[in-house]
């Protein structure tokens, strides 16, 4: 397992980083910036696989499924990171996407021993959210053979659920286990073996996409609004006001009287405006359509 482990591509030396503690600040700087810069490079031979991935878990959305991200250390973060930022984005309720890290909620800024060695933790995890063949599961590692998420993906394939994993080596082991397979590579660390840098900005690039798309094909985005957002703050009442003038072309006074009119719901005053309907209507519209505005509209 050592040699296994020593063999993987982010594990290995950057030979430009090799006299880190030797070089000035700035051109430490410098060099990391430059190595970032490869990261969406890495992505690009993947965009077909993502295109995959996102297919699969609309059609789990559209069936009433889950998204449900698993990971260990920088990756279960980033996977619950990204989930708990489905809610003030597109308004999702907090049990749509979640967001599974090996050992819990502490493992969030404490390392939680052998929690990521396990076969089996991430099976129980997965069968106290009760999945179901509906969902979309993504085992994320950056080392590709986290046992926590090889044991997760396994379960979640037995299950019926979708499967998807999220790699930043080659030939990763969760590959052989998911349906629809993501290997990132961004190369060796500056720092030898810190996923945390160049693995984990592609990993957080990469559920940008599975999540900000899924989400544009299931209604909560209009143009390129997020209609969905959720008004929970001053900062996020300002915005969804001036989401329904960007959408409708009223100013921001009408704006401001269709959000109150509205119950503050962003898609009924949009659909308020362009259809030139009451709330109550707009709102039964938008109950007809799934939620999609264009075709309440």
């Amino acid at each position: 397992m050592v040699k296994n482990i020593n063999q993987l591509t982010t594990e290995s030396r950057n030979p430009a980083s090799a006299h880190l503690d030797e070089m000035s600040i700035a051109d430490i700087v410098t060099l990391m910036n430059q190595e970032d810069a490869k990261v969406s490079q890495s992505i690009q031979s993947q965009l077909p696989a993502i295109a995959k991935a996102v297919a699969l878990i609309v059609a789990a959305f559209k069936a009433g499924g889950r998204l449900i991200y698993m990971g260990a250390g920088t990756s279960g973060r980033l996977g619950v990171l990204d989930a708990a930022e489905c809610v003030p984005t597109f308004g999702t309720d907090p049990a749509m996407v979640r967001g599974i890290i090996a050992g819990g909620q502490k493992a969030m800024t404490v390392a939680v021993e052998g929690a990521e060695d396990s076969l089996t933790l991430g099976v129980q995890d997965l069968k106290d959210l009760t999945l179901t063949a509906h969902d979309a599961v993504v085992g994320i590692a950056a080392s590709g053979r986290t046992p926590y998420v090889i044991g997760a993906l396994t379960y979640a394939n037995e299950i019926g659920a979708a499967t998807i994993s999220l790699a930043c080596n080659d030939h990763a082991e969760i590959s052989n286990i998911a349906q629809v397979a993501i290997e990132v590579t961004p190369g060796p660390e500056v720092l030898s073996g810190s996923t945390r840098l160049k693995a984990g900005t592609a990993e957080k690039m990469v559920l940008n996409m599975l999540s900000t798309i899924s989400m544009v094909k299931i209604g909560k985005v209009y143009h390129n609004l997020m209609v969905d957002v959720k008004p929970t703050n001053e900062k996020l009442v300002i915005r969804a006001k001036h989401i329904i003038e960007l959408a409708t072309g009223v100013d921001s006074t009408t704006a401001s009287t269709l959000f109150e009119s509205a119950g503050h719901d962003v898609k009924t005053a949009i659909v308020m405006a362009l259809a030139q309907v009451d709330a109550t209507t707009a709102h039964d519209r938008l109950k007809k359509a799934n939620g999609v505005v264009r075709d309440a509209l």
